[in-house]
C-alpha cells in the first residue's frame, strides 16, 4: 500500500472556542489514507467497493489520530433517516441503521460519512456530551438534526450550550434539483422555497442544502456555523457523490468527520 501523509482534518473554529481541549474533532479529508484509483486517500466507506483491508486501515488512523483504538471509532449504517444512536462505555462495534450518533462517555469517537451530504459535529463542552449527524436533504429536513439535540438533551445536555458545526458539504452552485424536489420541501413548509433559485436549466433550481441545515439548527435553539466548504469541485480534498454521478464513475469514496470526549 502506498502511505500518504498523515490525517490532516478540518477544524471547528467554534468547537474549538466552546470546547478548548475537553473535546477532540475534526472533518477528515482525503489526506492521510492508503487507497488507490477512485478511492485515493482517507475513504471510511465500508459501503464501497474498495479493498476492505484498506478501508479497514483508514479507519484505524482515523482513531490514532484520536489516540484511541480502532475499535473505539463508532459509526452507523446511514440509511438518510432522522433516527439517532446513543452510544456508551459498552459500545461492541456494531453500525446498527440510523444517522446520528450521541455519548456522554470520554474515550469513544463517534464519526459520521459523508460525500456531499453535511455532517455536523455537536458540542454541549459544559455537560461534555457530543454527537455527529449526517444530514443530506432527507435527513435535515425530516428530523436528524432535531432528533440528535434532544438525545443529547436526554444525557444531561442544555440545548442553549450546544454549538453546531456543519462541515463539508456540496453548495448551492452545485446542487442542480428538479421541480418535484423542490414540491417536497414546499408541501412542508412553503416557505421553504427561499432555499431554491432558478438553474439554467428550465425548471429546475439550484438547492442551498447548508443554509437549509444552519437554519434547521438555528431554530432548534442550538448556535451553528458552516464551514462553507463545497464537496463537488475540490478533488483533491474530498469525495463526491454527485461529481461521481456526473462523470458516471462506478463508485466513490467517503470521507469521516468525528468527535470525541477527551478522557
Amino acid at each position: 500500500m502506498k502511505d500518504q501523509a498523515l490525517p490532516s482534518p478540518i477544524q471547528s473554529p467554534l468547537i474549538a472556542e466552546r470546547a478548548g481541549d475537553l473535546v477532540l474533532h475534526g472533518f477528515f479529508t482525503r489526506a492521510g489514507g492508503v487507497s488507490e484509483g477512485i478511492y485515493r486517500g482517507l475513504n471510511v466507506g465500508l459501503g464501497s467497493n474498495d479493498a476492505r483491508e484498506n478501508v479497514q486501515e483508514n479507519r484505524a488512523r482515523v482513531a490514532r489520530w484520536f489516540g484511541v483504538e480502532p475499535d473505539r471509532l463508532a459509526t452507523v449504517h446511514q440509511i438518510h433517516s432522522p433516527d439517532v444512536v446513543t452510544v456508551d462505555a459498552g459500545y461492541d462495534g456494531g453500525r446498527p441503521q440510523a444517522d446520528a450518533l450521541v455519548t456522554a462517555t470520554p474515550g469513544v469517537v463517534l464519526g459520521v460519512l459523508a460525500a456531499d451530504c453535511g455532517p455536523i459535529l455537536f458540542c454541549d463542552a459544559e455537560a461534555r456530551i457530543v454527537g455527529a449527524a449526517h444530514a443530506g436533504w432527507k435527513g435535515a429536513l425530516f428530523g436528524v438534526l432535531e432528533n440528535t439535540i434532544a438525545a443529547m438533551e436526554a444525557l444531561g445536555a442544555r440545548r442553549d450550550a450546544i454549538v453546531a458545526s456543519l462541515g463539508p458539504s456540496i453548495g448551492r452552485q452545485n446542487y442542480e434539483v428538479g421541480p418535484e424536489f423542490v414540491e417536497r420541501f414546499l408541501a412542508v413548509d412553503p416557505a421553504y422555497g427561499r432555499y431554491f433559485t432558478p438553474s439554467e436549466k428550465p425548471g429546475h433550481s439550484m438547492f442551498d442544502l447548508p443554509a437549509f441545515t444552519t437554519q434547521r439548527l438555528g431554530d432548534a435553539g442550538v448556535t451553528a456555523e458552516n464551514l462553507d466548504i463545497c464537496t463537488y469541485p475540490d478533488e483533491d480534498r474530498f469525495f463526491s457523490y454527485r461529481r461521481t454521478t456526473h462523470r458516471q464513475e462506478p463508485d466513490y469514496g467517503r470521507q469521516i468527520s468525528a468527535i470525541m470526549i477527551a478522557g
